[in-house]
């Protein structure tokens, strides 16, 4: 127990002092914190330039608390929970596994280290964007989950900040679920798998963004505003009522196992989720909701 104990001090105190060189760039290129303000502008910068919903303001509904939710789940999440039982969990299923004389690397599919740096990468991308892909359909087929996720779907109005609007608890199913197909298939660079987060937060970005772009041809592999726009749809048919569009990065996943849903331009659709006009509008009432709501729909 102590061990565990131990994990979880370092982790705290590991984390304090990447987010203080995150902060005050004492990390080079991969520095997230920077990164992710960067990105963020620049999109926003396209909202502006480019705007679909022309309507729509600039600090739209709910902008500062989407933008607060922005670097509360990119960050302090970690900080205050996530690295430490990302953690503990691996040692502890690391511990169980030693019980019975095996390893995570007993499973390895192969070492990422033989690979060529780019397909290294590129592996780890589609691994990771398909499971998330089916994590994203269990958060809306599974009444528990999609209570967590309906944070999400609280989104009113379409902007850049809407991406990292979530509850906690996502990133600790969708983290679960990710844990051994990535050990499975090898352990990754941090500062190489930097490149695939920074393009992933690029995309998501850019799906939730004020924009009526579909990328033409390339609608078919990446997800984009067009596509994901109806994902937010407050309003489906039946024969689609739990969702559509579930890609994160990628869209393909949509296309081949047909979830894909575009009837047509959904600039003007209105968003959110039955039931939305009760939903707590503030921060801590939203993390809270989950917990204390009777509905189980």
């Amino acid at each position: 127990m102590e061990k565990y104990i131990d994990i979880i001090k370092n982790s705290y105190s590991g984390y304090w002092n990447y987010l203080k060189n995150e902060i005050f760039f004492q990390n080079q290129w991969d520095n997230y914190f920077y990164g992710l303000i960067i990105i963020s502008l620049l999109v926003w910068g396209l909202e502006i330039l480019f705007p679909w919903r022309k309507n729509q303001s600039i600090f739209r509904k709910d902008f500062w608390l989407d933008t607060f939710y922005m670097f509360f789940n990119f960050f302090l999440l970690n900080l205050i929970i996530l690295i430490a039982l990302s953690n503990t969990a691996a040692q502890f299923l690391n511990d169980i596994l030693s019980s019975v004389g095996l390893s995570l690397q007993s499973f390895q599919l192969f070492d990422v280290d033989n690979l060529p740096n780019w397909l290294g990468l590129f592996v780890f991308f589609i691994v990771s964007d398909f499971v998330q892909w089916n994590t994203h359909r269990l958060l809306h087929r599974v009444p528990f989950l999609w209570n967590f996720h309906k944070v999400h779907h609280s989104v009113k109005e379409m902007g850049f900040a809407a991406h990292l609007r979530y509850h906690w608890m996502e990133p600790v199913v969708y983290k679960s679920l990710l844990y051994l197909p990535i050990a499975i298939i090898g352990n990754y660079d941090a500062k190489d798998v930097a490149i695939v987060y920074f393009f992933t937060i690029t995309i998501g970005h850019l799906n939730h963004a004020n924009l009526g772009w579909d990328y033409g041809l390339f609608k078919y592999i990446f997800n984009n505003p067009k596509m994901h726009i109806w994902h937010h749809a407050k309003a489906l048919p039946k024969h689609v009522r739990f969702g559509v569009n579930y890609g994160l990065t990628l869209s393909i996943w949509d296309y081949i196992f047909k979830t894909n849903y575009i009837p047509h331009n959904g600039k003007d659709i209105e968003l959110g989720f039955s039931g939305d006009e009760t939903f707590p509008k503030d921060f801590i009432k939203q993390e809270l909701y989950p917990v204390f709501s009777k509905d189980k729909d």
